[in-house]
């Protein structure tokens, strides 16, 4: 079987690597955000000690989400899941943390970032925090499904607003609409066309910001 060809940040870490003492520190917390898939609560605690030391700053960035985009590759929000995520099993669920080499692999970092919402949070009762956990961790459901759950007992807990993400296809949809029609009228200024289609693209953008945030990769592909 072939290995799996490595991704852009993944080559960006081997490199820095390369440069570093395998002893190092540096080398270290690189080598756990390489292999972050397997091993995200050692890579959670690691990035805590480098945030609380600032370590960061001896390695030539100047704050703590330049380091982990730059030199890891891992996005601002993936980091901060971590980060909480570790300090949560660290405070609240000492016992999964000591099982964690028994745990092979542990459960996806997601799913216990929606288990830590749910009792920090979201205010869920013993009972359906203890249904959430039995589902990530004795189950082994995919994040989606947890996601499911998770969302459920939410909407049970306090039925959401209007989501924003409908607010903006409705928006979207009514732009793109009004575009086709001033296209139509034979004395409409260009400018007022451009007008709408910026209209629209800022909506496209922040449509596809959402759509990604639901579920954002870990590592920056660019």
């Amino acid at each position: 079987m072939s290995e799996r060809p490595q991704s852009g940040g993944e080559k960006h870490i081997d490199q820095i690597m390369d440069q570093l003492d395998p002893n190092s520190e540096r080398f270290q917390v690189l080598q756990r955000a390489k292999h972050f898939k397997s091993s995200w609560v050692e890579l959670g605690e690691t990035l805590c000690l480098v945030r609380n030391k600032d370590l960061y700053r001896q390695w030539g960035y100047e704050d703590f989400d330049s380091y982990c985009s730059r030199e890891l590759r891992i996005r601002r929000d993936t980091a901060q899941k971590l980060t909480l995520n570790f300090h949560f099993l660290e405070n609240q669920e000492p016992e999964l943390l000591a099982r964690n080499e028994q745990l092979k692999p542990m459960p996806d970092y997601r799913s216990v970032d929606l288990l830590r919402q749910a009792k920090e949070e979201k205010g869920f009762s013993e009972e359906q925090y203890g249904e959430l956990k039995k589902a990530i961790i004795e189950e082994e459901r995919s994040h989606p499904a947890v996601l499911k759950q998770f969302k459920e007992v939410s909407n049970e807990i306090s039925p959401p607003e209007q989501s924003p993400l409908l607010d903006i296809k409705a928006a979207l949809s009514a732009a793109r609409r009004l575009s086709t029609a001033l296209r139509s009228v034979d004395s409409m200024e260009g400018a007022v066309i451009e007008n709408i289609d910026d209209l629209t693209e800022d909506l496209e953008k922040r449509l596809d910001q959402i759509n990604k945030s639901e579920d954002t990769p870990p590592f920056d592909t660019e």
